[in-house]
């Protein structure tokens, strides 16, 4: 970690002058400060002393980076900790990484500059350098709708790979033995703990590991969902039931099997995983697998105030995980839904 020190040292001034260009630039000559900023921006530097002065409140601003806004699942978790930040006498800025790291990192730079008081992160990537740049910045932060091992930060998530055993675990109960697993990314994690469930899933019910069927997407989306739709009516060994990574993916392949004719839920049965608000709604109302965005985001949150409050050197960093629950409707069980 670069050091006030080592910007001093570079720019040949004392610390108090790097000091006095970073707090209160007024009192430095303009060559003088033109000179530290240069060094600072050549080094990196972005002041240690962030996390402390955040701790006593100076900032009222608390950011959260999730991977796609046009999801409601992250914009009913981004309404939850607006709820708690509110209560806290907080105020929320809603940033949107687009499963993209590189984006991820300059927004995460941005919040430095910026000195939020910390942020809500999903990352974009398991493998990313968004802790290190965290860490690096000094930024309090909490992990949503992600796990983090070992504990180097706070986390509230779903267990993932339950949620997938869940929703596999209804199609076989069904009958069903042939099944697609439409599926995202796996740099994200939520997409390798989804895999990980359905394959357990798929063993437990003494199913062939072939009986379950990966298709990949690169976006969590309906539109892919279509395309992975489309994919899926052209095999020749067609699955009888699909199982989708999000429900935009599961409301996407509805739309293109509705579109071929092809019956849901008597020709192939379809779940997906989020529970949104449109997943009732669908023309055919989807099977889910319901998380708790809003206590997701919420509870984020709290750890974040409790982190970075009057009392955060106290603060033990903790994770919350939640347990998530299907849901059936007409897409799976037909008309037997309840």
């Amino acid at each position: 970690m670069i050091s006030m020190k080592d910007v001093a040292s570079q720019a040949g001034v004392s610390v108090g002058t790097v000091s006095n260009v970073i707090n209160r630039p007024d009192r430095v000559g303009p060559r003088t400060r033109a000179r530290v900023l240069a060094v600072i921006d050549q080094l990196g530097y972005v002041r240690s002393e962030t996390a402390r002065q955040l701790r006593v409140g100076n900032s009222r601003l608390m950011a959260v980076l999730v991977l796609d806004m046009a999801n409601p699942f992250f914009v009913e978790l981004a309404r939850g900790a607006q709820a708690a930040a509110r209560t806290a006498g907080l105020r929320v800025m809603v940033c949107n990484s687009v499963q993209d790291p590189a984006e991820e990192a300059e927004y995460l730079a941005l919040f430095a500059e910026q000195r939020v008081r910390g942020v809500l992160i999903t990352p974009a990537d398991t493998s990313g350098p968004s802790l290190p740049l965290l860490q690096r910045y000094g930024i309090p932060h909490v992990f949503a709708d992600r796990v983090v091992t070992p504990a180097r930060a706070c986390s509230v998530s779903v267990d993932d790979v339950l949620g997938a055993a869940l929703a596999v675990r209804h199609l076989t109960s069904l009958g069903h033995t042939r099944i697609a697993f439409i599926n995202g990314p796996l740099q994200l994690a939520q997409c390798q703990d989804r895999l990980k469930g359905a394959q357990q899933a798929i063993a437990e019910a003494g199913v062939s590991p072939g009986g379950l069927r990966v298709l990949d997407v690169a976006q969590l989306d309906v539109a892919s969902g279509r395309d992975a739709g489309a994919r899926l009516l052209g095999l020749s060994d067609r699955p009888t039931a699909v199982f989708c990574a999000n429900d935009l993916l599961a409301l996407g392949v509805l739309q293109a099997l509705f579109a071929a004719g092809v019956r849901v839920p008597d020709d192939v049965a379809i779940v997906g995983y989020d529970d949104i608000e449109f997943a009732a709604a669908a023309a055919v109302p989807l099977t889910s697998v319901r998380q708790p965005a809003r206590r997701i985001g919420a509870a984020a949150a709290e750890l974040l105030i409790e982190e970075t409050g009057a009392d955060g050197d106290e603060h033990k960093h903790r994770q919350i995980t939640f347990k998530p629950e299907l849901v059936a409707r007409q897409s799976s069980v037909g008309t037997h839904a309840h």
